[in-house]
């Protein structure tokens, strides 16, 4: 045990020694290993079998294998009426559902010429930010659980939890939620559920620097994370990587303030980036941290929307839901927006009947995973995982 405790092992070799070390591998070695991670595997997130070429502990080369999870949904998108589409879109992203919810609302509201009222876009606001503070959770809490770190996934857990229990009050799901209409909601905000809004925002602001102590500037976790699976924002680029993940490269990019929508542009909110506060800029670490620092972002939008919906008269939030989907204006459109894990795009063409003509989903999950076999060669087979739960994915919203 001596002998072994004074070896200097790199847990992950920076970027730019990666070449180097594949050269190595390659003039010393040249035997490899295949190794099969998944598709039911615990360190993958979702049915996702990860293909490895291994020399050793080096990774030569990984390629994701998608489709375990494959729902068809853009051709029974083609099948069913507008509305119908909405509680679909709730199965893409089942951590975001009310930001998948309002991705395609938004598409079609701008397609067919539908206009809502501040109010109602003030609760979608509000209600797509506490999902997004629900997603972080998750994505946090699972991405803890993969470094070997079990008290922050219970904390997260927990505090997730809250946010369930606000939307079962509002529309009585608490995963798939069916809650942003085309035209509106499905429901109006019940009696005494503003409040108790601004309570769990006092309530989760202390638990951000408790989790900042106990596993942000962990040293063992940032040891596991500095310098891993670093992703340059030129290859963010090329990969269409978007999201916390391009933003972790140092890129100040976020839809809500680059082209905002539903009124954005009048909240009081910063873009987090990384820096390299930790290692190079793009790491696992920072991919890591800009979500921590997104859900502080999430609580100043929450507090605000609610504070505004406090003040401002009620109406029928289904004033401007079609009385009846079966003419609907002919035309195409793209629209996107940002969702927690990345840009959410739809691709929708209407040939004025009650179903539509083509439905395309832009997944931001897929395209951020595309990226796996440019940055794994390199890794060791323990950083693959580390790579693996700082991109973000959720299966559903790759497959389709």
């Amino acid at each position: 045990m001596s002998e072994t405790q004074d070896l200097n092992i790199p847990l992950g070799p920076p970027q730019e020694k990666m070449s180097q070390a594949l050269a190595s591998v390659e003039d010393v070695h040249g035997e490899r290993m295949r190794v099969q991670m998944g598709p039911q595997h615990p360190a993958t997130h979702g049915v996702l079998r990860v293909e490895i070429e291994t020399d050793g502990e080096l990774i030569i080369k990984g390629t994701p294998h998608i489709g375990y999870l494959h729902r068809c949904f853009e051709k029974v998108a083609e099948n069913i009426t507008w509305p119908q589409i909405v509680p679909f879109t709730d199965r893409l992203d089942y951590c975001s559902s009310m930001n998948n919810n309002l991705g395609f609302v938004l598409a079609c509201e701008k397609l067919f010429g539908i206009e809502v009222s501040e109010r109602i876009q003030t609760i979608r606001v509000l209600v797509t930010e506490l999902n997004r503070v629900a997603n972080h959770c998750v994505a946090i809490a699972a991405y803890s659980l993969d470094i070997g770190a079990w008290t922050p996934f219970l904390l997260l857990i927990q505090e997730r939890e809250h946010i369930l229990d606000l939307f079962e009050e509002i529309c009585g799901g608490r995963l798939l939620l069916n809650y942003i209409w085309i035209g509106g909601l499905s429901h109006d905000v019940p009696d005494g559920w503003l409040p108790k809004v601004h309570e769990f925002v006092e309530y989760m602001k202390p638990k951000i620097p408790e989790l900042n102590q106990l596993l942000s500037y962990n040293k063992i976790f940032i040891e596991r994370l500095a310098n891993v699976a670093v992703i340059p924002a030129d290859v963010c680029y090329q990969y269409g990587v978007t999201g916390p993940n391009i933003r972790g490269a140092g890129v100040k990019w976020d839809l809500r303030k680059n082209e905002p929508y539903s009124g954005y542009e009048t909240y009081d909110f910063d873009i987090p980036i990384g820096t390299g506060e930790m290692g190079q800029v793009g790491d696992a670490w920072d991919r890591y941290i800009v979500r921590v620092r997104e859900v502080e972002q999430s609580l100043r939008i929450i507090e605000q929307a609610a504070t505004r919906l406090e003040g401002m008269p009620g109406d029928d939030v289904k004033a401007a839901i079609p009385k009846t989907f079966a003419k609907v204006p002919k035309g195409e459109i793209y629209f996107r927006t940002e969702q927690p894990k990345g840009e959410l795009g739809f691709y929708l063409i209407s040939n004025g009947k009650a179903k539509p003509y083509r439905v395309k989903c832009r997944a931001p999950s897929f395209s951020n995973l595309c990226v796996m076999p440019k940055v794994a060669p390199g890794l060791l087979i323990a950083d693959m995982v580390a790579l693996i739960g700082s991109i973000d994915i959720v299966l559903g919203d790759v497959d389709r």
